[in-house]
């Protein structure tokens, strides 16, 4: 996966340094001064920056009007209208303004080394969710982690390679698509197997494994995004007269109690790790509920096409009636939100977990 590197960037103990950044001259975040190496992201659609544009499945977004608001109006396959929630942390880090795909071939090592993506849209914690679209399963995207150390190796020296994975920040979002996409929606036999109890159970223990891996890669500084309100979102609400289902959002703040106490019970038990929940359940359903506060307009529907079932190839099938002006959207398509919404969320979250990484 040679590639092109298109923002060259020092490979040397200048990393080290410490760096500050005004993030987006935004009030509720001030200078950032950190010695974060890179940004390592792995996850789901939240944060796929391009991968799935490698993978032969219909969950990509490397279309218009994806991208319309990206930096030259590029859709690069994340699913919104421009930067996602990990691309504003790495620039609030210093680093640089976006997170590349690992399998974009127009990168290469000199930009991996200080940021790099492994999710993959569509993905979930449970291999069965990631079954449903053949997408890339999270046991895959370590298996990119680990192919992406070995060249990181050759490229900087196994020493400072090393370096760079303990002192880079992990930022993890998944676990959405292992409820909406799998159990709820009946696509696999885990609704067979489980009770939504049982299953969160199961997806905890999967989560809890995937650290304790990544842990022994050598990650130190890893933050777990919990989930946010999934039954309000717009394909969701769709579905029940334009209301949230609450059954869903039940699952999700179970979820979320279960994976704050694991993560603190991992934190407490493997020595140096800086394992931490990203809390935005409360904050998300904040903006949702007061959507005039954050100078929201639209909260129920999304601004590509009707806003209620579209995302990816559907989304561009209806560009025609894609709204004019995505920031007075919380969403974007049926499930993801704007760029305005994702920074909004990252400030949120980088002042409330990924600051204390710092």
């Amino acid at each position: 996966m040679a590639g092109v590197a298109t923002m060259p960037v020092a490979a040397s103990s200048t990393r080290f340094l410490l760096l500050s950044l005004l993030l987006l001259s935004s009030p509720a975040v001030a200078v950032v001064r950190a010695r974060v190496t890179a940004l390592i992201v792995f996850g789901d659609s939240t944060v796929d920056a391009g991968n799935n544009n490698a993978v032969p499945t219909a969950v990509r977004s490397n279309f218009p009007p994806y991208g319309r608001d990206f930096p030259g109006g590029r859709a690069t396959g994340r699913f919104c209208n421009g930067r996602v929630a990990t691309d504003f942390y790495s620039e609030a880090f210093g680093l640089r303004p976006f997170v590349p795909a690992y399998l974009d071939p127009a990168y290469g090592m000199r930009d991996f080394a200080v940021g790099v993506c492994f999710a993959s849209a569509g993905s979930g914690l449970d291999a069965a969710t990631a079954g449903v679209f053949s997408v890339i399963p999270l046991s895959k995207q370590v298996d990119y982690f680990r192919d992406y150390k070995a060249r990181l190796a050759e490229h900087l020296g196994a020493a400072e390679a090393r370096a760079v994975v303990a002192d880079a920040v992990f930022a993890i979002s998944i676990g959405t698509n292992d409820f909406i996409e799998n159990y709820f929606a009946l696509t696999t036999a885990r609704f067979l197997e489980f009770t939504v109890g049982d299953y969160t159970d199961f997806l905890i223990g999967l989560a809890r494994s995937f650290l304790v891996e990544l842990y022994g890669l050598g990650a130190r500084k890893i933050g777990f995004t919990g989930l946010g309100a999934m039954g309000c979102l717009p394909i969701e609400r769709g579905r029940r007269v334009m209301l949230c289902i609450e059954e869903y959002n039940a699952a999700a703040r179970s979820f979320n109690a279960k994976l704050r106490a694991m993560v603190d019970e991992l934190t407490g038990s493997l020595p140096g790790a800086q394992f931490r929940v990203a809390e935005v359940y409360d904050f998300f359903t904040g903006i949702l509920q007061n959507p005039s506060s954050y100078g929201f307009v639209k909260v129920a529907r999304g601004c590509c096409g009707t806003g209620l079932y579209e995302m990816g190839y559907t989304c561009s099938e209806w560009d025609a009636l894609t709204c004019a002006d995505a920031n007075r959207y919380v969403f974007w398509d049926a499930v993801h939100p704007t760029e305005r919404a994702n920074k909004i969320i990252a400030e949120y979250l980088m002042n409330t977990t990924f600051s204390h990484f710092l």
